[in-house]
């Protein structure tokens, strides 16, 4: 059980470190999404390039990559199906390819929930929407979005879930850290403003 546990850690590790907001921008001529806005690989920073495709294409991607790992480390072994989701995750946050510098997360951590649990991820949308659209902060719709969710898991029943959503919760919380600086100070930049 322990080598299976490994392999799927690594097997999503592998899926979730893709930098697809590097890879799309390159192809698209854009060059490094790096070295604008906040320097993040997310959707949010390619919003930034001013190419609402790629970023649409960023988020998806990213998303996908969770499901992914989930959805396949769940056909082999059902049990193993949290470890690929967490595996993903922190594939997307620290990627060997780019000295261990990713994103923040949110996507893969909304795909690796549309995996396992996905009446959770639409309440998950659903905050996010609201949220963005009142205040037009992408990090803080995000925050939000990642308090609600252990807690509705817990209340669904699924204590495991749950408990792994607390963990990526409050890592999320920690990569947003000069984001929720910038919100206590008035500083934080708006969803689809050029960084």
């Amino acid at each position: 059980m322990t080598y299976g546990l490994i392999l799927a850690l690594v097997f999503g590790y592998l899926l979730g470190s893709i930098p697809f907001g590097l890879v799309l921008t390159r192809a698209a001529g854009l060059g490094d999404v790096r070295k604008i806005g906040s320097g993040n690989i997310g959707a949010t920073n390619v919003l930034r390039t001013g190419n609402k495709g790629l970023a649409a294409a960023t988020l998806l991607l990213d998303a996908l990559k969770g499901t992914a790992a989930v959805l396949i480390a769940g056909h082999f072994a059902p049990d193993l199906a949290i470890w690929a989701g967490l595996g993903a995750f922190l594939g997307h946050l620290f990627p060997a390819w780019l000295g261990f510098k990713g994103g923040k997360g949110v996507a893969t951590y909304l795909g690796v929930l549309v995996g396992l649990a996905w009446q959770v991820a639409l309440i998950f949308a659903i905050v996010w929407l609201v949220m963005a659209f009142l205040f037009r902060f992408s990090s803080l719709a995000a925050l939000t979005a990642a308090v609600v969710v252990p807690i509705a898991l817990y209340f669904l029943s699924a204590p495991q879930i749950a408990a792994l959503f607390v963990v990526m919760s409050v890592i999320v919380f920690i990569k947003h850290r000069e984001n929720i600086s910038r919100l206590l100070a008035g500083t934080e930049g708006k969803i689809g403003a050029k960084g």
